[in-house]
Formats: C-alpha cells, structure tokens, sequence
C-alpha cells in the first residue's frame, strides 16, 4: 500500500505531466516562440525596434487563439492583427497631447469594447485591441514612423498566425483530444454527484447548485466539441477519426439527460429508499462504478489498450437486478411498487451503461461503418451561429445593453486611471491602465474575483521577486526565471486567475532586473498600480450603471421555460406518432439544456453580487430548481419512450399535456408584464384538476408465469408515465405560483 505521502507525490506529478501536455501549456510556449524570435533577430541584426514591432503583434493577437474549429480560429487571429494594427496607429499620436490623449483613449477604447456585442471569441479580439491600445503608451517608436510601426505590429499577428498553423499541421488531433477527454472526466463527475443525491443524508442543495455549474460547463463544452468536430469534417468525405469523436460527443450528449433523469421525484424515491435502505446504497455503488471508469478514461487519454474492463459493472448489475426481481416476486403492494420504481431506475442506469460501452468502443480500435456516421448536413443544425450583422451593434446602443454599460465604465474608468496616473506621475502609469482593462468584467462576481486575485497573486508575486532578488544578482537567471514564468503566467491565465497574477508579476520583474538595478523599486511600483487599479475597477463597476443580475435574469428565465415548452411539445409528438426520433426533437433537447444552463449561470451570477441587490434571491433560485426539475422530468419521459414500445396516447393524457402547457404559457406571459397587472391563481382549479390525475395504484396481482411479464412492464410504463405527468403538472403551476408573486 502506498503512504499519503507517496499518493500526493504521485498526483502531484500525474497533474504536472496534465499540465505539459495541455493545449494551454502549448500555447503559452507557442507564444513565447512568437515573442522572442523576432526580438532576439531584431536585437542581434541592430533592427530591434522592427524585432519589437512584430513581437507585440504577435503577443496582442494571443488572447483571440480559443479552443475552436480551424476556420474561426484563422478568422480571429486574422481580425485581432487587423484591430491591433489600426489602434498601434492611433495609439503612436497619443503622446502629443495628455489632455487629447483621455478623449482619444476614452473613445477608442469604448468603440473596441463594443466589439463583445459579437460573442466570446469577440471579447477576446476586444482584449487584444486594448491591450495594444493601452501598451501604446508605455512604448513610441523611435526610428520607425508610426504608420511603419502599426504596419509591423500587423505582420506580427501573421506571424502568430503561421507558428499556430504550424503546430496545428503538426498536431491536428491535440484540440480535439484534449476537448473530449475532459468532457468525458466532467461527465463522469456528474454522474458521481447524481449518485451523491440518492443518499437521504446529502446535503441536497449545496450538491444541486454544484450540479447546475458542472451542467453549465459539460454544455459549454458540448457546444465547443461541435464546433471542433463539424467544421472541421473534411469536404471530400468522412474523416474516420472525427466521424468516432462526434458519435463519443452524442453518447456523452445522451449522458448528460440521462444523468439528470429520475423516474419519479427525489421525495418519492426517499420513501422507498427509507423502506429498503440497500438498494440505496447498491445504486450508489453501480453509479460511481460508471463515474469513476468516465473518469480513467480521461485519465488515460487517446490509449486503447488501457481502457478499463466491463467486467465489474456488469456483475454489479446482474447482482442488483437479482435483488430487485426478488423485490418483485413479494405479493405486497409496497413492495410491488418498490420494485416498480428500482426497476425503472436501473433501466436508467443500464442505458448509462450502454453509452459508456459504446464510448469505450468508439474510443478503441474497432472500425466503424460509414453508415453509422451521422450525416454533415444534419450535424450543422446542432451548431449555434453567431450573427454578425450591423444590426447586432445597432441594437447593443442602449443602456438596456449589459455591453453598452460595460464599454461605457471601462472607458470611464480607463481615463480616470490615465488622469490619476499623470497627475500624481506613477513611474508605470500604464500598469493603472493594463490593471483595468484585466480586471474589469460585464458582471460584479467577475470584476470582485479578478480585483481579489490579482490584488493577492500581484502582491505574493512582489514577496517571491523580493527574497529572489536579494538571493541571486545574476541576470542570466533572471533571464531563465523570466522565461519560465512568462509561460506559466500565460498556461494558467484561464484556468487560475491568482496563480497567473503571480507568475506574471514574477516575470515584469525578472525581466525589469535585467534592464535596470533598482529592482526594488519596481516591485513598490507594480504593487501600488495594480492596487490602484484594481480599486479602480471595483468602484467603477459599483458606480458607473452598474448590471446586476436581477435586472436580466427575467429573460434567461423566459428562455428557459420557452426551451422547455418546447421540447415537451416534440415529446408529446413523439409519443402520440411514434416513429424514428426526428432531428427537431433533438434540436429541441439541445436547446433546453443549454438554455436550462444559461439560467443556472446567470443564477450563480447573482449569488455572488452584494446581498442589497440580491433581490428575490430565494424566490429566484427555487424558480431555477423547478425548472431543473422539469427538465429532469421531461429527460425521464424521453429517454423511457425512445427505448420502450410504448402504449397508445390516451385523451386524458392529451388533456394533461395541454394543461401543462397552458401553465407555462401562463408563467410566461406572467414573467413579460407588470406586477399590478398579473393573474392570480386559482388554487381551487388547480387541486380540482389535480384529483383527476390518474395514480399509480400498486396492488396485489395473482398473474400467471406467462402474463406475468406483460402485465409488469404495462405497471412500469403506467407508473413513470403517470407519476412523471403529475410531477410536470405541480412543477408548472408551481412555476406560475412563483411568478405571480415576483
């Protein structure tokens, strides 16, 4: 057995080797390539101010280089050269005039803002465009013309972008991979946090706000392997490889419902787990058996012959399901509809089970036949596209507009930092300005997190340089600690905001100590702007129109329920016409969950904002859970008609989804108009209806051997259809019980 000591050494050191492999690791040693090539050509050939050109536009056009499809990452880098170019040019006049200079920056600076109307990858070109901007003023070209120089910074971006073509060439798959296979350790994190809900003494809603977060990444990610996968599909004919990654990422997909599928409500399966309390515990064990083999899988990337057995699972399976057919063989009416409701549980389970076999399959050496590729056209309906039209801009002129209220305060704040910056003379004043533009976010949790890290991570970084610098007096380890913390500064940026603060605050220093001996001084220095800074962005976030969440949250909850109306109406259809799934049902499923996604992020958003303006903040959140909850149970009543041959749609069932329906329309129409001017419920119209509501009535049944089968899975198919209607029907009148109390 191996000692604590040992095991941390051991994770220690599998994460490091995570870490040198990660495309972000790659990328930051891309960059640095890109940085340093043309600076060290341009000093030993005496050309050092064209060495530095090319080295900042290289540098500037790295934040647009995303995990993405090939095309849009070419179009990014090609529009973020293009944007730093213009704005070096208009960054060379601003040293004429201080007082012109704060229009000009101010202007500028709101205009290149506004870029993120357009979407994430937008906000990263946006980025880039300020950082030229603001870089414009800790550097004038000397022996270049300004038009020479932005031409330059533009050749820069170019260059940036062949090494990343390059390595793309040589490393087409590494994207993709490394996509797939964290999407695959998050769903195996799901799904143990699934398992984690079926104990009675889980600590329900710490464990569902989790979930709602890990939800929102999986679809994030769902969405980014899409992209990855569908535009990058060749035109001649089906890549082989990418054919098996896009029927993994529909497993994965199919995963994700399924994981939030229950048969009937938590409450419900308390009750049965509290009368037979090992089947709790059996389930438990079946679903973090599945968690932790999604999980080696991540571990053990692109290698076949390492991934695990089924062995394990299936005698967990054979053994349960023995368990509960004894369940089902007591002629008792709890314990028949114990057994009814375990029955359907593990029939979820045994579906998880499928997909991961089927994951393990793809994910191996086995040939796949070309019929079983899903079809390019198809696939294209699954991408969202972003609309890049005028009109996007046009509309964003508003201060209804979260962007517009955003652009507006970073520019205030930028000008008020270059005010401050001259006036008191900062030896760095564009440090103030860089600070801003790092820190400050759309949204309060953000803008208080980064100011938070960076505060921290710059003044740790200031301590580390200190000691590092009264030790050694050697500027060619300057030089190698520069290096090595510019790379970590740069892999850790997305991942760790307070651990890239560090390693870049390491970095200015190390490289200033090779410049000039006062090294002291510029660590005070760095430490005063970005405080300064960081204060700055905090108070402007908090005075300047400020966006709190509770003023938008309104609309991903319309969104959301919308989504969900409409993936009930394309289950209803699919179980009164029967038939192959069609590609709108599962657009429509697509749609849900990540709409479903969206509201529990901009839910999160809003817990982190100062409590005076959590307004609702209770009411709010038991709105997302119900509409978690309605798509759990939509997913419960898919995934059970797709696999089952099911009876045919009575009227009172018709007469149900119609009801249902109505509520949502009603939620709806009750989140779009005033308080004074909402309907009020009628409590007796809703019990009335619910007493209609057919019940699963277990009772003792004397079958023979021959019926016995067909007569229990018409009692599953009563039970989960009926108890998962009459959980739709109180989740959507509770939903507009809330709503017309908002």
């Amino acid at each position: 057995m191996l000692s604590k000591i040992q095991v941390f050494i051991l994770d220690t050191l599998k994460k490091l080797f995570q870490f040198l492999g990660s495309t972000h690791f790659t990328k930051s040693v891309l960059t640095v390539i890109a940085v340093i090539t043309p600076l060290a050509i341009g000093i030993t050939t005496g050309y050092s101010e064209i060495g530095v050109a090319i080295c900042f536009g290289a540098f500037w056009c790295n934040p647009s280089d995303v995990h993405g499809s090939l095309k849009h990452k070419v179009y990014g880098i090609l529009f973020s050269a293009a944007l730093v170019m213009v704005v070096s040019f208009i960054g060379g006049y601003l040293h004429y005039s201080p007082w012109l200079s704060v229009i000009i920056l101010g202007v500028v600076s709101f205009a290149i803002s506004m870029i993120s109307a357009y979407g994430f990858r937008a906000s990263l070109i946006s980025f880039s465009g300020l950082l030229a901007l603001v870089i414009s003023f800790a550097h004038t070209p000397d022996q270049l013309k300004i038009y020479e120089f932005s031409l330059l910074v533009g050749l820069g971006g170019m260059w940036y972008l062949a090494l990343s073509l390059l390595w793309y060439k040589i490393n087409p798959k590494g994207q993709t991979e490394e996509v797939l296979y964290e999407t695959i350790g998050n769903t195996g994190k799901l799904l143990k946090k699934r398992g984690k809900l079926i104990g009675k003494k889980a600590n329900r809603k710490k464990l569902k706000k989790s979930l709602f977060l890990l939800q929102s990444e999986l679809t994030e990610q769902h969405n980014t392997l899409r992209e990855i996968l569908i535009l990058s599909r060749k035109n001649s004919g089906i890549s082989v490889y990418n054919g098996k990654r896009v029927l993994v990422l529909a497993q994965l997909i199919e995963m994700l419902e399924n994981a939030g599928a229950n048969p009937v409500n938590y409450l419900k399966m308390d009750e049965q787990f509290q009368g037979y309390p090992e089947f709790a515990k059996l389930f438990q064990h079946i679903i973090s058996e599945m968690a932790e083999q999604l999980q080696m899988i991540a571990v053990i990337g692109n290698k076949p012959t390492k991934i695990p057995n089924h062995n394990k699972l299936k005698t967990l399976f054979n053994d349960l399901d023995s368990k509960i057919q004894e369940l089902g063989d007591i002629k008792d009416a709890q314990a028949y509809e114990a057994f009814i409701m375990f029955h359907n549980f593990l029939e979820y389970q045994e579906k998880q089970f499928d997909k991961i076999k089927r994951i393990k399959w793809l994910l191996s050496d086995h040939d796949v036949a070309s019929e079983e590729f899903i079809d390019k056209e198809i696939l294209k309906h699954f991408l969202i596209s972003q609309d890049y039209s005028p009109r996007i801009l046009l509309r964003n002129l508003s201060f209804r507009s979260t962007i517009f209220r955003h652009s507006l305060r970073m520019a205030i704040t930028l000008m008020i930092g270059f005010v401050l910056g001259n006036l008191f003379s900062f030896q760095n004043a564009y440090w103030i300005l860089l600070t801003i533009i790092l820190i400050m976010r759309p949204n309060y949790g953000l803008t208080k997190a980064r100011s938070k890290d960076r505060t921290v991570g710059t003044i740790i970084g200031g301590l580390i340089a200190t000691v590092i610098v009264f030790l050694v007096q050697d500027v060619y380890a300057y030089a190698i600690l520069a290096l090595i913390s510019f790379v970590i500064a740069l892999s850790m940026l997305q991942k760790n905001y307070k651990a890239s603060a560090i390693y870049v605050t390491l970095s200015i220093v190390f490289i200033y100590g090779i410049l000039q001996p006062d090294v002291m001084t510029v660590i005070q220095y760095r430490i005063l702007d970005t405080l300064l800074g960081a204060v700055l962005s905090y108070l402007g976030f908090l005075f300047l129109w400020p966006s709190w969440s509770f003023q938008e949250i309104r609309k991903d909850v319309v969104k959301s329920v919308e989504a969900n109306r409409t993936y009930l109406s394309e289950i209803a259809n699919f179980y009164i016409h029967k038939g192959n799934v069609p590609t709108s049902y599962r657009l429509a499923r697509k749609n849900a969950f990540l709409e479903t996604s969206n509201l529990s992020s901009a839910f999160q958003r809003m817990t982190q904002e100062p409590h005076s303006k959590q307004k609702n903040l209770n009411e709010i959140y038991q709105l997302v859970e119900l509409n978690h909850n309605f798509l759990s149970s939509l997913a419960s009543w898919s995934i059970y008609i797709q696999h089952h041959t099911t009876t045919e749609a009575s009227e009172r069932l018709n007469n149900i989804i119609t009801k249902i329906d109505e509520n949502l329309e009603s939620v709806l129409k009750m989140l779009s108009i005033d308080a004074a001017d909402k309907q009020v419920i009628n409590l007796d119209e809703v019990i009335s209806f619910e007493k209609q509501l057919p019940k699963f009535q277990s009772e003792e049944v004397n079958l023979s051997a021959d019926d016995s089968h067909k007569y229990k899975r018409n009692h599953q198919e009563e039970q989960l259809i009926w108890e998962q209607l009459r959980w739709l029907y109180s989740l959507s009148v509770n939903m507009m019980k809330l709503t017309s109390s908002l």
